[in-house]
Order: structure tokens, then sequence, then C-alpha cells
């Protein structure tokens, strides 16, 4: 279709690949955490950050599959720098436990790409008591990020490079109502929907990187954050639901595609390499403030 061979103003389509996107850059140099990289587009984006050079640290709940990838991107590229760590986004311990050993560990972080996600699941309750989808996809990254952000700022201000935080979110958030910002019924069964559950779930992830650039900004700190919805592929992030079998592509049109293009953009929404609008919700900055208050409370509670 003549859709998918149409540029844009980056330069780049629907149809564009990650190699394609990055050719030429060279990010070593670089470390990156890739959340949920032993599955779907984390493989892709684990692999081609690894290709251009950065040291790249898989975040993954299963290790055995981490590990299996580890060693298909090594064998296809013997000199990558690429680690495996255990982390469930589900379990806000996991998080915390995870944050304490990469801060212990004392390695830089340029670049934070809260990847991992599940979809249509039916109703299901976290080890936390929160409903799954909003505990994986948004939950644990929040606090995952929060965790992270002072080993972040450092590498920032010691290597004079921008820092950036990616948040995948998907075109989903926009199908997002009212009803869906009642965050406070997250756990509410009887109206228990998985497909309106992921897209809650995605809204919360485009509105956190809002309120996130905001106090960055704010902050005067060299970190940008944004939200991307990375094209439409089939992808086993959708294992548990007929409906989301065609969800996510790659992240990586716009983590190294153009680096000074986007250099200190912050608190955008990015579809296929390029800026694109928000849905209404998503745009609406109290919400990102209240869902942010939301959050810092249910992860001090789940301490």
């Amino acid at each position: 279709m003549w859709i998918f061979k149409w540029k844009s103003p980056s330069g780049f389509s629907a149809r564009s690949t990650a190699e394609e996107v990055t050719h030429g850059i060279d990010a070593s140099g670089l470390t990156a955490i890739v959340t949920g990289a032993s599955s779907g587009i984390g493989v892709e984006t684990a692999r081609v950050l690894a290709l251009r050079g950065a040291h790249v640290i898989m975040a993954v709940r299963n290790m055995e599959a981490g590990r299996q990838v580890k060693e298909a991107i090594l064998k296809e590229l013997p000199s990558a720098k690429i680690d495996t760590m255990e982390l469930d986004l589900s379990s806000m311990a996991s998080v915390r436990k995870f944050s304490s050993h990469y801060v212990s560990s004392g390695l830089p972080l340029n670049v934070l790409i809260n990847n991992a996600g599940i979809a249509g699941t039916p109703f299901t309750l976290s080890g936390d008591g929160i409903e799954l989808q909003f505990a994986t996809n948004h939950l644990g990254h929040f606090l995952l990020t929060n965790l992270l952000l002072e080993t972040m700022k450092t590498t920032s201000r010691q290597s004079n490079r921008e820092g950036r935080i990616i948040n995948v979110s998907s075109l989903g958030h926009r199908f997002a109502y009212s009803e869906l910002t009642r965050f406070d019924r997250i756990n509410d069964k009887s109206k228990y929907n998985a497909g309106l559950a992921y897209v809650r779930s995605k809204l919360a992830n485009t509105l956190h990187a809002n309120e996130l650039a905001r106090r960055l900004k704010e902050e005067g700190v060299q970190i940008t954050a944004n939200s991307v919805h990375p094209g439409v592929i089939a992808t086993n992030i959708a294992r548990h639901s007929k409906i989301f079998n065609a969800i996510l592509h790659w992240i990586l049109k716009y983590v190294f595609k153009s680096v000074p293009q986007v250099t200190g953009v912050s608190g955008e929404y990015f579809a296929d390499s390029n800026t694109a609008k928000m849905g209404n919700l998503a745009r609406d900055a109290d919400l990102a403030k209240k869902l942010w208050d939301f959050s810092i409370n249910l992860t001090t509670e789940l301490k």
C-alpha cells in the first residue's frame, strides 16, 4: 500500500527498520537499560543498540529466556557488550531489588527504555494486590524510573551527554475516556475489561512521560522523557489476547534515529519516528500530576 511508502519529515516511514533508522549512529560509550528485552520488540531493541556499540542491560523477568537472547546476540555480534539482570515489573520488591543492584554496580545510565508490557490479560491482581496490566505496564516502570533517576542525572552531568527516558506507549491511549482516569478503581473486578485496562495503562505511560518531562525541565536537568507508539507488528506481548496480536514495533526510531534532531525534545509523543498528536486526556497536565501523586502514594505503600 502507498501509505507504507510515504516518507515523513524525519525521512523515515512506518516501514523503516531499526537498522535503517540507526544507520551511521555510534552509540559506543552509552549504557542503556531495556526492560522486557527477552521477547518481542525488546529483543530487537537490545540487538540494534548492541550493534551500534552501546552497553546494553537486558532487564528481564525470565532469566533463561534472557540468557538465550543474549547468546543469540553474541553469536551474531561477538564484541557486543550485553548483560542480563532479573526484573519483574509487577513486583515493587523486584523493582527495588533491581534498582539497588544497578546503583550499587556503579554503572552509568544514559538511556532507560521502559518497554516491557502485557496486554489483554484476564482480571488478575499482582502479588502486591494491583491490577496486573497497570502494575506491570505503568507502576513498575514509574518506580524503576524514579529509583534510577539520580544515576541518570549523575551520568548526564559527568559525561555532558543528554540522558533519555522512553516510555513505550501505544496509539491505543487515544481511546481512553474519563472513567479510565479513575485510578482509584483499577482493582474493580466488576467493571474490568481487558482491552480498556490496557488502554488505561498506555495512557498512564504517556502521562508519566509528560509529567516527568515537566519536572526535569523545571529542574534544569539534561534528561528528556518522551513516549512512543512504535508502529504495528505482531508480537507476543499479546499472548493472552486475540485482539492485541499487533500492537508494538520499534522504539529505536526515537532513541537513536536522529540524535541531533531530538536533542532537548521532551514531553512529546512519537509515532513512526515523528512527533505525533497525543490523545486529549494525555495532554491534560492536571491529570498527569494526579497520576504522579497516585503512583507515588501507591509505591510508597508497597515498600
